[in-house]
């Protein structure tokens, strides 16, 4: 007799449905549907492994089958690249978020030496590993995007940005929440700050909104020197990828460059608003990274020279934090 437990280390279900997104076999059925075969032709997959994967897809719901034509279900739809839910990303072994997943298999190396799971499988940190691959970094920035399709508007219009004439958004990836914080305040400019090839994406972003002249990219890391002298610096979702140490590095880059009553507005999922413990496991194989409470972040940053002044939830799942320079 099966025990709960067991049901809930199941490794089979969530490896297949992955293995099935990274094949891409619901784009390859189609409507129509497609013989094992025919899925193997497309998909490069071995015809008896491809069958076996199939006869488990149809156990759990993820696809029908009848005379022999394999059909992907309402459920097994959400794999689909268009699918409107977004999980292919997160889904395709292939891609930064799909990677990082399978680092979970080495959480024992994390849990039983504090290292990095993420680094033990792959020899390299993740930012390190995406820089080195243009489509990963290309996935991670779409997965960023994505993650943030629902919060973006609302942190973009519910927040007072026109209290800031010039915000600098650091690690702002490809320019997605400054783009609609500068559309829904026309008297604000901005800067995004990210690595290369982010800050090449969020510049051909503002040249596609027409934002070109109230908004640049500047290559480079939140550890070296930020512009000086802007109104507000936003960091979003940036601290609970690092540990301490880092954290205080990157809030210290920030009071460097603050004008002498700026504000740097941090925007995060805190314990008890937008995280959750599989995501602070998460968090902490893959990046050493951590969920924290508002009093957590309010430590970190005074530790840098930077005063809470308030706190709000901006979205269902993200706080804004804001901090004067003391």
């Amino acid at each position: 007799m099966d025990l709960p437990i067991l049901a809930m280390a199941d490794l089979a279900t969530p490896m297949a449905i992955r293995v099935a997104a990274t094949l891409n076999l619901v784009e390859h059925a189609g409507t129509e549907g497609a013989t094992t075969e025919q899925l193997a032709a497309k998909s490069g997959a071995s015809v008896l492994g491809l069958q076996r994967l199939l006869d488990h897809l149809v156990a759990i719901g993820v696809f029908d089958v009848e005379d022999d034509q394999y059909r992907p279900t309402k459920l097994g739809a959400q794999m689909h690249k268009d699918a409107p839910e977004g999980f292919k990303r997160l889904l395709d072994i292939n891609s930064a978020g799909g990677r990082a997943d399978l680092a979970f298999v080495d959480l024992l190396e994390t849990i039983t030496t504090g290292a990095s799971a993420y680094v033990h499988r792959y020899g390299q940190d993740f930012w390190t590993d995406i820089d080195a691959e243009e489509k990963l970094r290309r996935s991670f920035d779409a997965q960023m995007q994505w993650r943030f399709q629902k919060h973006a508007p609302q942190i973009a219009e519910d927040f007072d940005w026109s209290r800031f004439p010039d915000i600098v958004d650091v690690g702002g990836g490809d320019g997605n929440l400054l783009t609609m914080i500068l559309q829904a305040h026309p008297g604000v400019r901005g800067r995004v700050v990210d690595l290369p090839p982010s800050a090449q994406a969020a510049a051909e972003r503002f040249a596609a909104a027409g934002l070109s002249d109230r908004a640049s990219a500047i290559p480079g890391s939140f550890f070296d020197p930020l512009p000086v002298g802007a109104d507000a610096y936003i960091l979003s979702d940036i601290l609970h990828d690092w540990d301490d140490d880092h954290c205080r590095k990157i809030l210290a880059e920030c009071h460097k460059a603050a004008a002498p009553n700026g504000t740097v507005v941090v925007i995060e999922p805190v314990r008890g608003h937008g995280s959750n413990t599989g995501i602070d496991l998460f968090m902490l194989m893959c990046f050493n990274g951590r969920e924290r409470t508002v009093e957590e972040l309010a430590e970190l940053a005074a530790e840098c020279g930077l005063v809470l002044q308030a706190s709000a939830a901006v979205t269902d799942g993200r706080m804004a934090l804001e901090f004067k320079v003391q």
